[in-house]
């Protein structure tokens, strides 16, 4: 368990660093491929279950007007824009990555990063489509297909720094 003074820097470290993923970025229409899903994953192998706050908080952080989302955006009309169901798929993500990281198994763990990945790419595809008057498929294939690789990168590059921080 986490005690609170941790759970605080742990926080600001993960919300500066997942802003700090929204400018590394590959620019693909309408959603760019970022380096913030890396530091979501991160939070949730380094905090567990407290992963949930630093990323609610920099979702909340940036609907408020703190320019933190890709480019230095911010606002509710990002949230509804065609990126809104990622920044806000990254808060389950979070959730059952850390979930994933308190048990020891390899096994959970990599399925826990691999879960977090499908839970944030189903809720940007489903808002992709609502606010872009796409269908599903046309959604997925602008945004999910398109980042499959990068995530598996990713959540390779998550698991292998995870097990020199955990």
């Amino acid at each position: 368990m986490m005690h609170r003074a941790r759970i605080l820097a742990s926080s600001g470290t993960f919300i500066a660093l997942i802003a700090a993923g929204s400018w590394i970025s590959i620019p693909l229409p309408p959603v760019p491929l970022t380096l913030q899903t890396l530091f979501v994953l991160l939070a949730g192998i380094v905090m567990k279950r407290y992963a949930v706050i630093p990323v609610a908080l920099y979702v909340l952080l940036g609907a408020a007007g703190l320019p933190i989302y890709h480019n230095g955006t911010a606002g509710l009309g990002v949230l509804l824009g065609p990126t809104g169901g990622f920044l806000v798929g990254f808060i389950p993500a979070a959730l059952v990555a850390g979930l994933a990281y308190e048990q020891e198994s390899p096994e959970w763990r990599i399925g826990g990063l691999i879960t977090a990945c499908a839970i944030y790419l189903s809720a940007g595809a489903v808002w992709l489509s609502y606010s872009a008057s796409l269908s599903l498929l046309q959604a997925a294939l602008l945004g999910v297909a398109p980042f499959i690789v990068g995530d598996v990168v990713k959540v390779v590059a998550a698991y292998t720094i995870g097990k020199r921080v955990t």
